[in-house]
Protein backbone atom coordinates (compact mmCIF):
# COMPACT_ATOMS: atom_id res chain seq x y z
CA UNK A 1 0.00 0.00 0.00
CA UNK A 2 1.54 3.42 -0.80
CA UNK A 3 1.97 6.29 1.66
CA UNK A 4 -0.98 7.74 0.10
CA UNK A 5 -3.32 5.44 0.79
CA UNK A 6 -2.09 4.83 4.30
CA UNK A 7 -2.94 7.90 4.79
CA UNK A 8 -6.28 8.30 3.59
CA UNK A 9 -6.65 4.27 4.87
CA UNK A 10 -5.13 3.84 8.24
CA UNK A 11 -4.68 1.04 10.76
CA UNK A 12 -7.81 0.03 12.52
CA UNK A 13 -6.53 -2.68 14.61
CA UNK A 14 -9.26 -5.15 13.96
CA UNK A 15 -6.94 -7.94 16.20
CA UNK A 16 -5.13 -6.05 18.63
CA UNK A 17 -5.20 -2.73 21.32
CA UNK A 18 -5.27 0.54 19.79
CA UNK A 19 -1.96 1.67 20.83
CA UNK A 20 -1.29 5.03 22.82
CA UNK A 21 0.29 6.44 20.24
CA UNK A 22 -2.72 5.49 17.51
CA UNK A 23 -5.22 7.41 20.24
CA UNK A 24 -7.17 10.25 19.13
CA UNK A 25 -8.24 13.65 20.97
CA UNK A 26 -11.61 14.05 22.74
CA UNK A 27 -12.89 16.28 19.64
CA UNK A 28 -11.90 13.33 17.40
CA UNK A 29 -13.76 10.49 19.50
CA UNK A 30 -16.37 12.92 20.38
CA UNK A 31 -17.35 13.68 16.89
CA UNK A 32 -17.69 9.94 15.95
CA UNK A 33 -20.15 9.90 19.03
CA UNK A 34 -21.93 12.77 18.30
CA UNK A 35 -22.96 12.08 14.44
CA UNK A 36 -24.27 8.51 15.70
CA UNK A 37 -27.68 9.52 17.68
CA UNK A 38 -28.34 12.95 15.81
CA UNK A 39 -30.01 11.40 13.81
CA UNK A 40 -33.89 11.62 12.01
CA UNK A 41 -34.64 8.03 13.44
CA UNK A 42 -34.20 9.33 16.81
CA UNK A 43 -36.25 11.80 15.73
CA UNK A 44 -39.18 9.24 14.64
CA UNK A 45 -38.70 7.34 18.29
CA UNK A 46 -38.94 10.64 20.13
CA UNK A 47 -42.32 11.39 18.11
CA UNK A 48 -43.82 7.87 18.74
CA UNK A 49 -42.83 8.63 22.43
CA UNK A 50 -44.95 12.18 23.00
CA UNK A 51 -47.81 11.23 20.69
CA UNK A 52 -48.66 7.90 23.02
CA UNK A 53 -47.38 9.25 26.49
CA UNK A 54 -48.13 13.21 26.08
CA UNK A 55 -45.76 16.07 26.49
CA UNK A 56 -44.40 15.89 29.92
CA UNK A 57 -44.48 12.31 30.44
CA UNK A 58 -42.81 11.54 27.27
CA UNK A 59 -39.93 14.10 28.35
CA UNK A 60 -39.28 12.85 31.24
CA UNK A 61 -39.37 8.96 29.00
CA UNK A 62 -36.72 10.22 26.90
CA UNK A 63 -34.94 11.94 29.67
CA UNK A 64 -34.59 8.39 31.93
CA UNK A 65 -33.78 6.64 29.06
CA UNK A 66 -31.37 8.64 28.39
CA UNK A 67 -29.58 8.35 31.17
CA UNK A 68 -29.08 4.63 31.24
CA UNK A 69 -27.42 4.92 28.04
CA UNK A 70 -25.33 7.24 29.30
CA UNK A 71 -24.23 4.95 31.93
CA UNK A 72 -24.27 1.78 30.47
CA UNK A 73 -22.62 3.11 27.30
CA UNK A 74 -20.10 5.16 29.23
CA UNK A 75 -19.18 2.48 31.83
CA UNK A 76 -18.38 0.21 28.71
CA UNK A 77 -16.46 2.90 27.02
CA UNK A 78 -14.10 3.32 29.59
CA UNK A 79 -13.43 -0.08 30.32
CA UNK A 80 -12.44 -0.40 26.58
CA UNK A 81 -10.47 2.61 26.61
CA UNK A 82 -8.31 1.11 29.21
CA UNK A 83 -7.09 -1.88 27.35
CA UNK A 84 -7.61 -0.14 23.78
CA UNK A 85 -9.64 -3.22 23.26
CA UNK A 86 -12.39 -3.37 20.30
CA UNK A 87 -16.17 -5.40 21.71
CA UNK A 88 -15.14 -8.47 20.30
CA UNK A 89 -11.74 -8.65 22.24
CA UNK A 90 -13.33 -6.59 25.24
CA UNK A 91 -16.14 -9.37 25.16
CA UNK A 92 -13.28 -12.32 25.36
CA UNK A 93 -12.82 -11.04 28.71
CA UNK A 94 -15.91 -11.84 30.17
CA UNK A 95 -17.20 -14.51 28.32
CA UNK A 96 -13.76 -16.22 27.03
CA UNK A 97 -12.20 -16.29 24.05
CA UNK A 98 -14.39 -19.18 22.56
CA UNK A 99 -18.16 -17.79 24.06
CA UNK A 100 -17.15 -14.26 22.81
CA UNK A 101 -17.11 -15.60 19.24
CA UNK A 102 -21.27 -16.00 19.98
CA UNK A 103 -21.80 -12.77 21.64
CA UNK A 104 -19.56 -10.74 19.46
CA UNK A 105 -20.78 -12.99 16.47
CA UNK A 106 -24.65 -11.79 17.48
CA UNK A 107 -24.17 -8.19 18.01
CA UNK A 108 -21.91 -7.46 14.90
CA UNK A 109 -24.82 -9.49 12.54
CA UNK A 110 -27.69 -7.39 14.43
CA UNK A 111 -25.98 -4.33 14.19
CA UNK A 112 -26.22 -5.22 9.93
CA UNK A 113 -29.90 -5.37 10.98
CA UNK A 114 -30.04 -2.05 11.62
CA UNK A 115 -28.07 -1.04 8.61
CA UNK A 116 -30.59 -2.54 6.99
CA UNK A 117 -33.23 -0.72 8.02
CA UNK A 118 -31.45 2.86 8.09
CA UNK A 119 -30.39 2.19 4.63
CA UNK A 120 -33.93 0.74 3.76
CA UNK A 121 -35.46 4.04 5.62
CA UNK A 122 -33.34 6.53 2.80
CA UNK A 123 -35.44 4.69 -0.07
CA UNK A 124 -38.82 4.91 1.55
CA UNK A 125 -38.50 8.19 2.81
CA UNK A 126 -38.00 9.46 -0.56
CA UNK A 127 -40.40 7.39 -2.20
CA UNK A 128 -43.04 8.90 0.22
CA UNK A 129 -41.86 12.43 0.24
CA UNK A 130 -40.98 12.64 -3.43
CA UNK A 131 -42.00 9.42 -5.15
CA UNK A 132 -38.27 8.42 -6.67
CA UNK A 133 -38.30 4.48 -6.63
CA UNK A 134 -37.55 2.60 -3.72
CA UNK A 135 -35.47 0.25 -5.17
CA UNK A 136 -33.26 2.47 -6.63
CA UNK A 137 -32.61 5.17 -4.13
CA UNK A 138 -31.92 2.40 -1.53
CA UNK A 139 -29.27 0.70 -3.88
CA UNK A 140 -27.59 4.00 -4.10
CA UNK A 141 -28.21 4.59 -0.85
CA UNK A 142 -26.09 1.37 0.16
CA UNK A 143 -23.41 1.92 -2.16
CA UNK A 144 -22.72 5.35 -0.69
CA UNK A 145 -22.81 4.15 3.23
CA UNK A 146 -20.31 1.08 1.75
CA UNK A 147 -17.97 3.65 0.49
CA UNK A 148 -17.69 6.25 3.62
CA UNK A 149 -17.34 3.31 6.01
CA UNK A 150 -14.52 1.90 3.76
CA UNK A 151 -12.80 4.88 4.68
CA UNK A 152 -12.67 3.66 8.88
CA UNK A 153 -13.03 5.55 11.89
CA UNK A 154 -11.64 8.44 10.18
CA UNK A 155 -14.93 8.92 8.28
CA UNK A 156 -16.90 8.86 11.34
CA UNK A 157 -15.39 11.65 12.97
CA UNK A 158 -15.52 13.63 9.30
CA UNK A 159 -19.31 12.91 8.62
CA UNK A 160 -20.23 13.58 12.58
CA UNK A 161 -18.64 16.80 12.03
CA UNK A 162 -21.01 18.15 9.03
CA UNK A 163 -24.02 15.64 9.90
CA UNK A 164 -24.41 16.48 14.03
CA UNK A 165 -24.43 20.50 13.02
CA UNK A 166 -26.09 20.23 9.92
CA UNK A 167 -29.01 18.31 11.55
CA UNK A 168 -28.98 20.82 14.35
CA UNK A 169 -29.70 24.29 12.45
CA UNK A 170 -32.37 22.64 10.50
CA UNK A 171 -33.98 21.03 13.44
CA UNK A 172 -33.98 24.63 15.33
CA UNK A 173 -35.65 26.31 12.71
CA UNK A 174 -38.59 23.38 12.06
CA UNK A 175 -39.26 23.17 15.64
CA UNK A 176 -39.19 27.41 15.84
CA UNK A 177 -41.96 27.27 13.07
CA UNK A 178 -43.79 24.42 14.76
CA UNK A 179 -43.76 25.99 17.96
CA UNK A 180 -44.72 29.66 16.30
CA UNK A 181 -47.90 27.69 14.39
CA UNK A 182 -49.40 26.24 17.91
CA UNK A 183 -47.66 27.81 20.58
CA UNK A 184 -45.76 26.82 23.84
CA UNK A 185 -48.86 26.35 25.89
CA UNK A 186 -50.54 24.04 23.19
CA UNK A 187 -47.76 21.65 22.63
CA UNK A 188 -46.77 21.58 26.51
CA UNK A 189 -50.85 20.68 27.02
CA UNK A 190 -50.62 17.91 24.44
CA UNK A 191 -52.04 14.55 26.22
CA UNK A 192 -51.39 11.75 23.94
CA UNK A 193 -53.14 8.93 22.96
CA UNK A 194 -51.87 6.41 26.04
CA UNK A 195 -51.17 3.89 23.46
CA UNK A 196 -47.89 3.38 25.50
CA UNK A 197 -46.76 3.01 29.02
CA UNK A 198 -43.64 4.82 30.56
CA UNK A 199 -42.14 1.55 30.85
CA UNK A 200 -42.04 0.71 26.94
CA UNK A 201 -41.17 3.68 25.85
CA UNK A 202 -37.61 3.81 28.12
CA UNK A 203 -37.09 0.72 26.58
CA UNK A 204 -37.71 1.88 22.90
CA UNK A 205 -34.92 4.74 23.76
CA UNK A 206 -32.65 2.45 25.08
CA UNK A 207 -33.17 -0.10 22.97
CA UNK A 208 -32.78 2.68 19.84
CA UNK A 209 -28.78 2.24 20.34
CA UNK A 210 -28.20 -0.50 23.05
CA UNK A 211 -26.47 -2.84 20.32
CA UNK A 212 -24.05 -0.22 18.84
CA UNK A 213 -23.77 1.20 22.35
CA UNK A 214 -23.17 -2.25 23.74
CA UNK A 215 -20.28 -2.56 21.13
CA UNK A 216 -19.05 1.02 22.19
CA UNK A 217 -15.40 -0.31 22.28
CA UNK A 218 -14.92 0.01 18.44
CA UNK A 219 -15.28 3.57 19.36
CA UNK A 220 -13.93 4.24 22.78
CA UNK A 221 -10.47 2.58 22.70
CA UNK A 222 -9.46 5.37 20.51
CA UNK A 223 -9.64 8.00 23.07
CA UNK A 224 -6.62 8.48 25.32
CA UNK A 225 -7.73 8.48 28.60
CA UNK A 226 -11.49 7.57 30.52
CA UNK A 227 -12.13 10.93 31.09
CA UNK A 228 -12.07 11.51 27.41
CA UNK A 229 -14.17 8.32 27.28
CA UNK A 230 -16.75 9.81 29.50
CA UNK A 231 -16.91 12.98 27.95
CA UNK A 232 -17.00 11.77 24.27
CA UNK A 233 -20.04 9.19 25.45
CA UNK A 234 -21.80 11.87 27.07
CA UNK A 235 -21.67 14.39 24.13
CA UNK A 236 -23.79 10.69 22.33
CA UNK A 237 -26.26 10.41 25.31
CA UNK A 238 -27.75 12.27 26.61
CA UNK A 239 -26.81 15.15 24.71
CA UNK A 240 -27.24 14.66 21.01
CA UNK A 241 -29.56 11.63 21.50
CA UNK A 242 -32.02 14.09 23.17
CA UNK A 243 -31.62 16.78 20.84
CA UNK A 244 -32.79 14.58 18.21
CA UNK A 245 -36.10 12.87 20.14
CA UNK A 246 -36.57 16.17 21.49
CA UNK A 247 -37.15 17.59 17.99
CA UNK A 248 -39.39 15.07 17.42
CA UNK A 249 -41.99 15.13 20.37
CA UNK A 250 -41.90 18.69 19.63
CA UNK A 251 -43.27 18.51 16.37
CA UNK A 252 -45.87 15.74 17.35
CA UNK A 253 -46.73 17.73 19.88
CA UNK A 254 -47.24 20.43 17.97
CA UNK A 255 -50.32 18.79 15.83
CA UNK A 256 -48.11 19.50 12.52
CA UNK A 257 -49.78 17.02 9.89
CA UNK A 258 -46.58 15.26 9.35
CA UNK A 259 -44.82 14.68 12.40
CA UNK A 260 -42.32 12.81 11.29
CA UNK A 261 -39.60 14.86 11.15
CA UNK A 262 -38.17 14.64 7.72
CA UNK A 263 -41.54 14.74 5.97
CA UNK A 264 -42.01 17.80 7.76
CA UNK A 265 -39.37 19.62 6.15
CA UNK A 266 -39.26 17.74 3.06
CA UNK A 267 -42.85 19.32 2.82
CA UNK A 268 -42.26 22.63 2.83
CA UNK A 269 -40.80 22.51 -1.37
CA UNK A 270 -38.09 24.19 -3.21
CA UNK A 271 -35.11 25.00 -1.66
CA UNK A 272 -35.95 23.57 2.35
CA UNK A 273 -36.97 20.26 -0.40
CA UNK A 274 -32.93 20.15 -1.33
CA UNK A 275 -31.80 20.76 2.21
CA UNK A 276 -33.92 17.92 3.74
CA UNK A 277 -32.67 15.41 0.93
CA UNK A 278 -29.18 16.27 1.95
CA UNK A 279 -29.87 15.97 5.67
CA UNK A 280 -31.95 12.56 4.96
CA UNK A 281 -28.77 11.11 3.26
CA UNK A 282 -25.75 13.05 5.46
CA UNK A 283 -27.95 11.62 8.62
CA UNK A 284 -28.69 8.10 7.84
CA UNK A 285 -25.66 7.81 6.52
CA UNK A 286 -23.89 8.59 9.32
CA UNK A 287 -25.71 5.80 11.49
CA UNK A 288 -25.66 3.32 8.63
CA UNK A 289 -21.76 4.17 8.24
CA UNK A 290 -21.46 3.27 12.11
CA UNK A 291 -23.46 0.20 11.74
CA UNK A 292 -21.42 -1.16 9.25
CA UNK A 293 -18.50 -0.15 11.08
CA UNK A 294 -19.19 -1.93 14.25
CA UNK A 295 -20.20 -5.22 12.18
CA UNK A 296 -16.93 -5.20 10.12
CA UNK A 297 -14.86 -4.52 13.07
CA UNK A 298 -16.51 -7.31 14.77
CA UNK A 299 -16.41 -9.95 12.10
CA UNK A 300 -12.91 -9.16 11.02
CA UNK A 301 -12.21 -9.83 14.33
CA UNK A 302 -13.60 -13.32 14.76
CA UNK A 303 -12.56 -14.59 10.78
CA UNK A 304 -8.88 -13.04 11.18
CA UNK A 305 -9.32 -10.78 8.38
CA UNK A 306 -8.99 -7.03 7.57
CA UNK A 307 -12.03 -4.37 8.32
CA UNK A 308 -12.40 -2.91 4.55
CA UNK A 309 -13.12 -6.81 3.24
CA UNK A 310 -15.89 -7.67 5.47
CA UNK A 311 -17.26 -3.87 5.27
CA UNK A 312 -17.85 -4.41 1.68
CA UNK A 313 -19.54 -8.18 2.04
CA UNK A 314 -21.83 -7.44 5.14
CA UNK A 315 -22.43 -3.86 3.87
CA UNK A 316 -24.08 -5.72 0.32
CA UNK A 317 -25.95 -8.10 2.07
CA UNK A 318 -27.69 -5.41 4.32
CA UNK A 319 -28.46 -3.55 1.10
CA UNK A 320 -30.27 -6.75 -0.17
CA UNK A 321 -32.04 -6.61 2.88
CA UNK A 322 -32.80 -3.07 2.99
CA UNK A 323 -34.13 -3.35 -0.33
CA UNK A 324 -36.35 -6.54 0.89
CA UNK A 325 -38.46 -4.39 2.82
CA UNK A 326 -36.26 -5.14 6.55
CA UNK A 327 -36.74 -1.70 7.54
CA UNK A 328 -40.45 -2.23 7.57
CA UNK A 329 -39.81 -4.68 10.86
CA UNK A 330 -38.42 -1.32 12.95
CA UNK A 331 -40.73 -1.95 15.95
CA UNK A 332 -39.87 -5.27 16.15
CA UNK A 333 -36.66 -4.91 15.92
CA UNK A 334 -36.41 -2.95 19.04
CA UNK A 335 -38.40 -5.07 21.21
CA UNK A 336 -36.05 -7.44 20.24
CA UNK A 337 -32.88 -5.63 21.24
CA UNK A 338 -34.31 -4.68 24.32
CA UNK A 339 -34.51 -8.06 25.68
CA UNK A 340 -31.29 -9.58 24.67
CA UNK A 341 -28.79 -7.11 24.52
CA UNK A 342 -28.31 -5.08 27.85
CA UNK A 343 -27.80 -7.94 29.85
CA UNK A 344 -24.60 -8.51 28.12
CA UNK A 345 -23.04 -5.57 28.31
CA UNK A 346 -24.29 -5.37 32.41
CA UNK A 347 -22.39 -8.62 32.51
CA UNK A 348 -19.96 -7.35 31.02
CA UNK A 349 -19.81 -4.16 33.31
CA UNK A 350 -20.10 -6.56 36.73
CA UNK A 351 -17.13 -8.82 35.49
CA UNK A 352 -14.46 -6.34 34.44
CA UNK A 353 -15.86 -2.98 36.75
CA UNK A 354 -16.45 -4.67 39.83
CA UNK A 355 -15.42 -8.21 40.16
CA UNK A 356 -12.01 -8.87 38.24
CA UNK A 357 -10.78 -5.46 37.17
CA UNK A 358 -7.27 -6.23 36.37
CA UNK A 359 -8.67 -9.09 34.01
CA UNK A 360 -7.44 -10.24 30.74
CA UNK A 361 -8.71 -11.99 27.81
CA UNK A 362 -9.93 -16.07 29.02
CA UNK A 363 -9.18 -18.69 26.26
CA UNK A 364 -11.54 -21.04 27.75
CA UNK A 365 -15.83 -20.53 27.40
CA UNK A 366 -16.78 -18.65 30.63
CA UNK A 367 -19.98 -20.17 31.73
CA UNK A 368 -21.23 -18.31 34.44
CA UNK A 369 -21.13 -15.41 32.08
CA UNK A 370 -23.71 -17.11 29.58
CA UNK A 371 -26.03 -18.22 32.36
CA UNK A 372 -25.81 -14.48 33.69
CA UNK A 373 -26.56 -13.13 29.90
CA UNK A 374 -29.45 -15.83 30.02
CA UNK A 375 -31.04 -14.97 33.58
CA UNK A 376 -31.19 -11.40 32.28
CA UNK A 377 -33.18 -11.74 28.93
CA UNK A 378 -35.29 -14.50 30.53
CA UNK A 379 -35.72 -11.49 32.94
CA UNK A 380 -36.53 -9.14 30.19
CA UNK A 381 -38.72 -11.58 28.29
CA UNK A 382 -41.07 -11.78 31.29
CA UNK A 383 -40.98 -8.54 32.14
CA UNK A 384 -42.20 -8.13 28.72
CA UNK A 385 -45.16 -10.47 29.15
CA UNK A 386 -45.89 -9.81 32.82
CA UNK A 387 -45.19 -6.22 33.57
CA UNK A 388 -45.11 -4.31 30.89
CA UNK A 389 -45.19 -1.23 32.51
CA UNK A 390 -41.60 -1.18 33.48
CA UNK A 391 -38.92 -0.65 31.51
CA UNK A 392 -37.84 -3.88 29.39
CA UNK A 393 -34.63 -3.12 28.72
CA UNK A 394 -33.39 -2.00 32.58
CA UNK A 395 -34.95 -4.91 34.00
CA UNK A 396 -32.76 -6.82 31.62
CA UNK A 397 -29.68 -4.89 31.98
CA UNK A 398 -30.50 -5.09 36.38
CA UNK A 399 -30.93 -8.80 36.00
CA UNK A 400 -27.98 -9.93 34.01
CA UNK A 401 -25.61 -7.62 36.34
CA UNK A 402 -26.79 -8.93 39.15
CA UNK A 403 -27.23 -12.12 38.49
CA UNK A 404 -23.63 -12.61 37.19
CA UNK A 405 -22.68 -11.15 40.70
CA UNK A 406 -24.12 -13.71 42.68
CA UNK A 407 -23.20 -16.42 40.79
CA UNK A 408 -19.43 -14.98 41.40
CA UNK A 409 -19.78 -14.60 44.67
CA UNK A 410 -21.22 -18.08 45.38
CA UNK A 411 -18.73 -20.01 43.15
CA UNK A 412 -15.72 -18.14 45.40
CA UNK A 413 -17.50 -19.11 48.36
CA UNK A 414 -17.84 -22.84 47.45
CA UNK A 415 -14.29 -22.53 46.59
CA UNK A 416 -13.28 -21.37 49.79
CA UNK A 417 -15.28 -23.85 51.47
CA UNK A 418 -13.29 -26.43 49.72
CA UNK A 419 -9.71 -25.44 50.93
CA UNK A 420 -11.09 -25.26 54.19
CA UNK A 421 -12.23 -28.86 54.54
Amino acid sequence: MSNEAKAVLEEEYEHSAVPKSARKSALSVSLVWIGFPMIITATVTGAAIVTALGFWQGMLAILLGNLILFGYVGTLGVLSTKKGYNFSLQSAITFGKKGSRLVSGLLSTLVIGWFAVQTGLTGSNMSEAFGTNFYIITLIAGILYIAVTLLGVKALTYIGAISAPFFFILGCWAVSEAVSASGWSSITSFTGNHSLTLGIAVTMVVALFIDSGSMTGDFNRWSKNGKESLIATFTAFPVANMIAMVFGGLIAASASQNSDFFLYIAAKGGFVSILAIILLFLNLGSVCSHCLYNGAVGWSSLLGKKMRPVAIALGILGTILAISGAWNHFISWLNLLGIIVPPIGAVIIADQFFLRKHADISESIRYKAFVAWGIGALAGLLTEFYAPSLSTAFIAMLAGGISYMALSFSASRASSVEQVG
